[in-house]
């Protein structure tokens, strides 16, 4: 007999069984999950060095990038995928994934929710068997064995969305083969988030030309073979490799050639050449109140928050089957209703910031704030520039699940506070203190020597004022010559701060600009063979780095990485403003 039995919401149906792997903690697959063994690398997360592969994963939902659903179908066709999934609530990105293999690859794995007392109750079960929206967990293995009832990987047509001639058309193949398995996938999803109706949507940014490994080739090349086009106008995200000058800089054919073919292929859809992460920076960026269909987490948190723009965090193949439609679930910060905060944060007495306070402050409330909208309160008078916010949003995306924050004062949905949080009163209003800073500054700074062998710099993409501030800094100096620097940027930027003569500058101090990709895909030889230890002043970039190329951090202001590169060490200390602090009590 079990030792408990749920009743869960099926996401994606099917029967199975093995060996728990339970967690309180959300999960990126994407940076935290190797796609072709399928072991938990995040460094950080309490299930490191834990392989995924036939075993029940529960946890309360995913968080960070948007490319954890392509992670996921890589694992799924290779073999290498949980028997089964579980959340404490819906959960898109790694769901999507599952849709995207059962929709293109007939092949799939149970996915239900459980909401949060049922997810509490299996803290100490080791055993699980699932049959659709039934659940049953053991202590100890059941001794009778287990025979799942078949099913099967067809999904039914949801029948629940109200749906436009246009929308009647291509999902009868009017349109094409792409357009309509792109419309089937989009009305799964649609069911699973509650929409009724579909909206317009006016741009799109693709996540999905990340290359993961085969599945994510392939997915592409399918829709290209079905004659996809895209029917917005679409930028790309980085891909995984600098397009124009791999080769030149060591890269392993095996990743350089399907990378480039990737990014081939959305280009035969009708995607723009842009290959950056930041695509706020162009001059086709969202205005407030635009309808858009943005992946890349740190790109959907800063059109929201910043730009007043609309999107959900869309996951990988979802933001490209919207572009072939231009057509979206209307849910989630789509609706106004759904853009208010639901958590009240204030920060204590501040002065003296630097930089880096920005980016550690981020990583701190999205820790805090999991799948739920934050309003930060304490920042009224500070000012933080485009280029803060960016980093604050950068490392928001990195440990929350949610897909906006407000601040008060200063973006453009929290004029106020009372704004912000629809003119409801916080269900929860946490106090953070400089201590609890402090904890989160020791977990971006993962390296115990002081000595540096790589500052790492454009995660996200740098700007343009931010290659103007540091070649300011770089101006007159030549870093060690055991240092390297690399700055990572999209080509528009690129270019306009090769005019503006930054990159002369940088290039004279002894830095390397890389293009189209990003830190979150660069690897071996960009990253030196014999590097030990890297520098950032990128909070995603610091959590990521130790599971994704195996060196440990430290994390500081541009100026310390600037000092860094000159002298091939750093202090290793905090901020004056973070070291110095009265430390106050943190409490709910």
């Amino acid at each position: 007999m079990p030792d408990i039995s749920l009743s869960g919401r099926s996401l994606v149906a099917g029967s199975a069984q093995g060996e728990l792997l339970y967690c309180d903690v959300g999960l990126s697959f994407w940076g935290g999950v190797d796609p072709f063994s399928g072991e938990i690398i995040d460094r950080h997360h309490p299930l490191c060095g834990a392989v995924l592969a036939d075993r029940v994963l529960a946890i309360p939902s995913g968080r960070g990038s948007c490319t954890g659903s392509s992670v996921l179908l890589e694992l799924i066709l290779n073999g290498h995928a949980p028997a089964a999934l579980v959340f404490e609530h819906v959960e898109d990105i790694l769901t999507l994934g599952v849709l995207i293999a059962e929709h293109m690859f007939h092949k799939s794995i149970p996915v239900m929710c459980v909401g949060r007392e049922g997810f509490a109750a299996l803290r100490h079960m080791t055993y699980v068997q699932i049959e659709s929206d039934r659940l049953e967990g053991f202590l100890l293995p059941p001794s009778t064995p287990y025979v799942p009832t078949a099913t099967t990987v067809t999904p039914a047509l949801p029948s629940t969305i109200t749906l436009s001639p246009r929308d009647r058309e291509m999902l009868a193949g009017a349109h094409g083969k792409a357009a309509q398995v792109a419309m089937l996938i989009i009305l799964h999803v649609a069911e699973l988030q509650g929409a009724t109706e579909l909206l317009d949507v006016t741009q799109a940014h693709i996540d999905g030309c990340i290359y993961t490994g085969p599945a994510s080739l392939r997915f592409a090349q399918q829709l290209v073979a079905w004659g996809a086009k895209v029917s917005v106008p679409t930028t790309l995200n980085s891909i995984s490799v600098d397009k124009r000058r791999w080769r030149e800089q060591g890269i392993d054919v095996a990743l350089g050639v399907p990378a480039s073919q990737l990014g081939d292929a959305y280009l035969d859809m009708g995607a723009k050449v842009s290959f950056t992460c930041a695509p706020y920076l162009l001059d086709s960026a969202p205005k407030a109140g635009e309808q858009i269909v943005w992946a890349e987490s740190n790109a959907v948190v800063y059109a929201n928050s910043v730009l007043g723009a609309r999107t959900l965090k869309y996951p990988d193949y979802l933001d490209i089957c919207i572009a072939l439609t231009g057509r979206a679930p209307l849910t989630g910060c789509h609706l106004d209703q759904q853009r208010h905060a639901t958590l009240r944060i204030e920060l204590p007495p501040l002065a003296g910031l630097d930089d880096v306070f920005y980016p550690l402050l981020g990583y701190h409330v999205g820790l805090l704030a999991g799948s739920e909208i934050p309003v930060v309160c304490g920042l009224e008078k500070m000012q933080p520039t485009l280029d803060d916010l960016k980093a604050f949003g950068a490392a928001f995306a990195t440990t929350s699940a949610a897909p906006m924050f407000h601040i008060v004062g200063v973006t453009p949905e929290a004029a106020t506070v009372e704004l912000a949080l629809g003119h409801q009163p916080a269900p929860r209003t946490l106090h953070i203190s400089h201590h609890d800073l402090q904890a989160s500054w020791k977990e971006l700074n993962s390296a115990e020597e002081l000595k540096v062998d790589l500052v790492s710099l454009g995660n996200p993409h740098f700007s343009l004022s931010e290659c103007e501030a540091l070649a300011a800094l770089c101006h007159g100096k030549r870093k060690h010559p055991n240092v390297a620097m690399v700055i990572t940027c999209g080509r528009a930027i690129h270019a306009q701060a090769i005019k503006a003569g930054y990159v002369a500058t940088l290039e004279t101090f002894g830095a390397q600009f890389v293009t189209d990709t990003c830190w979150c895909m660069l690897g071996e030889p960009v990253v030196p063979l014999l590097a030990r230890t890297l520098m950032t002043n990128s909070g995603k970039y610091a959590h990521y780095a130790p599971g994704l190329v195996g060196r440990l951090v430290h994390f500081g202001s541009l100026a310390a990485c600037v000092d860094a590169a000159c002298k091939g060490e750093t202090s290793g200390r905090p901020p004056r403003w973070l070291g110095a602090a009265v430390e106050m009590t943190a409490h709910v």
